[in-house]
């Protein structure tokens, strides 16, 4: 993945703390102070499955 293509979260404050995602057949994630460190690559499948986790996760809503 290349610099470009990276979305920072809709969640994200004034001072980084948050993740950033490239969309795409794999999609990449990294921590947006921390790019130096590599990402974390999923499946586009993977990454649509864990989407109503993460929303429930951080809306504290549990299923």
């Amino acid at each position: 993945m290349g610099s470009t293509g990276w979305r920072k979260s809709s969640y994200s404050g004034p001072n980084d703390n948050c993740v950033e995602v490239a969309l795409g057949p794999v999609v990449g994630v990294r921590d947006t102070k921390a790019r130096h460190a590599g990402q974390l690559t999923v499946s586009a499948a993977a990454w649509r499955a864990a989407l109503p986790v993460f929303g429930r996760r951080f809306s504290g809503r549990r299923r």
